[in-house]
């Protein structure tokens, strides 16, 4: 007598192990939002309370596009891609500081970031205590050059124009008598944007390059502070 063979089981066992691997992924990524900052977490919340038509506050960020010459389905997608943009922002800023082992919330950082209405401005600092220049000159110190290489090499992988800006302080006193602040700052600039595009930059990424003397010290400083001794640099979203 024949023995029967054993009935065909079927695949159900692969849609089991889809719904766990689904189900993994979705755990994932809730932990990963739930470890950032509370700008994100906020902006997440809101997408998907109303994704269609998210209420990104104006301050975070992302200037709101009220030209009449868009049309409503245009404006839309706009809005359902702000808290992409800012989320890929902050996660660019916590990179750079990333790369150059540098801690957000330390007040004497040599390096700050800030996201602005248009991107991300990177502000690197020259002060004794971390000097990004030697003293009175666009000669880059070995922590600055490790500081503009490593920027360069994240700034190269995205399509954003970048805005080059110098600040000198009241105290800066080269020895050259008609050479001040003014020469200086521009002459730091172009140095900066040198060494942007030895290391990685793409030439035509680079926008505007501006040396301001120390006619803008930072609010709330004494124009003779070092800490206005700074070049910002600006990612600028297309």
């Amino acid at each position: 007598m024949s023995k029967k063979k054993g009935g065909h089981h079927g695949g159900a066992w692969k849609v089991a192990y889809a719904d766990f691997v689904t189900a993994m992924m979705a755990l994932f990524m809730v932990l990963w939002i739930s470890s950032q900052d509370e700008e994100i977490l906020i902006s997440t919340s809101e997408f998907f309370q109303n994704p269609y038509n998210s209420p990104q506050d104006q301050s975070l960020g992302v200037m709101p596009n009220t030209s009449n010459s868009i049309g409503s389905g245009d404006t839309d997608e706009i809005e359902k891609n702000n808290v992409t943009d800012m989320a890929f922002l902050y996660a660019l800023a916590k990179e750079f500081y990333r790369l150059l082992d540098l801690d957000e919330n330390d007040d004497t950082s040599p390096l700050e970031i800030k996201v602005t209405s248009d991107g991300l401005r990177i502000t690197v600092f020259d002060r004794t205590g971390q000097p990004l220049f030697v003293n009175n000159s666009d000669e880059f110190t070995a922590w600055g050059d490790f500081a503009i290489r490593n920027l360069s090499w994240i700034m190269d992988r995205y399509n954003h124009k970048i805005r080059i800006d110098a600040h000198a302080s009241k105290k800066t006193s080269p020895e050259a008598a008609d050479y001040g602040s003014w020469e200086l700052s521009v002459d730091r600039a172009n140095a900066t944007r040198r060494k942007l595009v030895h290391y990685a930059l793409e030439p035509s990424k680079v926008e505007r390059v501006t040396g301001y003397g120390d006619s803008l010290p930072l609010p709330g400083l004494a124009a003779d502070d070092e800490s206005n001794q700074r070049i910002e640099i600006s990612l600028v979203m297309n």
